[in-house]
């Protein structure tokens, strides 16, 4: 009798576990761990590929890396203004699963640039500094064994783009790029038509606090764009403001004020979403060059295409200036980085926030945030954080000097590190779901299985699919996350079988490469990459 009800009495405890452990948030949890000392460059820019290798870029204007390029090359410059001659790569490929890392080869000055992948997963990369000013780079990415390397287009920018922000669009195969020092302006990349130029954006006009504008594709097709403490509703295809939607309550929230932006998951019926906005530098700050003004707690959210739109005001648990927010594949958003005082520049914030923060939009109101493990490293001015597939985070860089240094409270920093969230504690292992089964290409409305094994089966399913955005500069260029409707899983040849619907529109999801996540009760398998549209 007793035998028989071993193993019984073995799945209730795994499934009381999983139901306790992913349903419980607790202050303080989450893992760190150190994946390379020296990457060779400190990464003001951080793309992750479809094969699960991280883009790395730094300005070329900085003098020498930590990295040569290989074979005794050298860059010959003759616009660069600081070495005209130099043989260190300003930009890697980093490989997440054993720290390796490559040197790759740009020309041109990177520095405060922009990118998108398209859909056929090259990254698209635009703008910088000086001689990068209207240059147009791109990487087809390939594995961590590959060559594969920068290249720089005959095609130029119409408009010089320092600070701006790009986004795919529907289709896939072009993006626009917002924005600029100086520039109140968008254009697209590849152009639409021959001849075709950039276009006014008022928005972007006479005013400090306005670069690296925050730009979001809606379901409708039309673009939320918001510089400094306004927004608005853009419509590509007229040219014309369609919203002005109210100001945002508080403090700047852009470049050089550093607040940071993302879009919280679109859900079915997939017709709406709600855009937050939270942290940057207190009022003032950068105007007044006062870099010991306390930073900001506040968080705002908007559902921009409601009737009656407006913001929900929240107050972090930490003030935050240069704070990254990424999409988790849960649902919930993770405030990472920044410092508590100051705004962004060379030596203009102190006091790094070293605690994470994770958001729970599905939350009530003051029960959304909590507090996670501290790292040991502070990442302030030009740092970046990236979803990775086995649902960790790549957080890397931070350079708050003109060139590398390596001494002082805040010095170049080389180290990457990943940040495990609390669903990949070991207690969980028996929850989280492994993939045995996804096609590696989903269409629009397409139905589809997702086959997947776990310890115990326990609670509810969903499949969620997320973008690999570009990041630099507190914002995650191009970032989204889908919540796919999905069936109660049934049994079939061993495993279990979710029935999914594929995202309705380019709109909702443009074509691009996603990492999909199986979840089960809330703990996330390793996600597939699968392609879009």
């Amino acid at each position: 009798m007793e035998k028989a009800l071993a193993p019984r009495l073995i799945v209730s405890f795994f499934i009381i576990q999983c139901l306790v452990l992913s349903s419980v948030l607790v202050e303080g949890q989450g893992t760190w761990q150190m994946l390379q000392r020296n990457a060779g460059v400190s990464a003001m820019h951080t793309a992750v590929t479809r094969f699960d290798t991280a883009i790395m870029l730094d300005r070329t204007n900085i003098g020498p890396s930590q990295i040569r390029l290989p074979g005794k090359r050298c860059r010959k410059q003759p616009l660069e203004r600081f070495s005209k001659i130099d043989c260190y790569a300003h930009s890697v490929m980093f490989n997440p699963a054993n720290g390796a890392v490559r040197p790759l080869y740009v020309q041109t000055d990177t520095w405060c640039s922009s990118g998108q992948f398209m859909s056929n997963g090259v990254m698209v990369q635009t703008g910088g500094d000086f001689e990068g000013n209207k240059k147009i780079r791109t990487l087809a990415p390939c594995s961590a064994r590959g060559t594969c390397d920068w290249v720089e287009t005959a095609q130029e920018l119409t408009r010089g783009r320092w600070y701006a922000s790009n986004h795919i669009l529907p289709g896939g195969n072009r993006q626009i790029v917002v924005g600029g020092r100086n520039e109140p302006s968008y254009e697209f990349v590849p152009k639409r038509r021959a001849g075709e130029g950039a276009f006014n954006l008022p928005l972007l006009r006479g005013s400090a606090d306005n670069l690296y504008p925050f730009v979001f594709l809606l379901p409708n097709g039309d673009f939320f764009v918001f510089a400094n403490r306004d927004s608005v509703i853009l419509n590509i295809g007229s040219g014309r403001v369609v919203k002005k939607l109210p100001r945002i309550p508080g403090n700047p929230r852009n470049y050089p004020s550093a607040g940071s932006a993302a879009m919280l998951p679109i859900k079915a019926p997939h017709n709406s979403v709600e855009i937050l906005v939270c942290g940057g530098a207190g009022y003032g700050a950068s105007r007044n060059a006062d870099k010991g003004k306390p930073g900001s707690f506040s968080c705002g959210r908007i559902n921009p295409t409601a009737a009656n739109a407006n913001w929900a005001m929240e107050n972090m648990p930490i003030r935050r200036v240069m704070g990254d927010m990424v999409n988790l594949p849960t649902g919930e958003i993770l405030i990472i980085n920044g410092a508590q005082y100051g705004y962004q520049g060379w030596g203009k914030a102190s006091s790094p926030v070293l605690q994470p923060v994770t958001y729970d939009g599905d939350a009530k109101a003051g029960k959304r945030f909590q507090t996670q493990r501290a790292s040991g490293v502070g990442r302030v001015y030009h740092s970046t954080a990236n979803l990775l597939s086995d649902g960790r985070v790549l957080v890397a860089g931070s350079n708050t000097h003109q060139f590398y240094t390596y001494r002082g409270t805040l010095p170049t920093e080389l180290r990457v590190e990943a940040f495990a969230p609390a669903y990949l504690s070991a207690n969980l292992n028996d929850c989280r779901p492994r993939i045995m089964e996804v096609p590696a290409a989903i269409g629009y409305r397409q139905k589809f299985n997702v086959a997947f094994l776990a310890r115990s089966r326990v609670g509810y399913v969903e499949v969620n699919i997320l973008s690999a955005p570009f990041t630099t500069h507190s914002y995650s260029q191009g970032q989204r996350a889908i919540k796919l409707a999905a069936t109660v899983p049934g049994k079939s040849r061993g495993f279990w079988v979710t029935r999914v619907t594929g995202p309705p529109s380019s709109s909702v999801a443009p074509q691009q490469y996603y990492m999909l996540f199986c979840l089960q009760n809330g703990v996330p398998s390793r996600a597939n990459w699968v392609r879009v549209g």
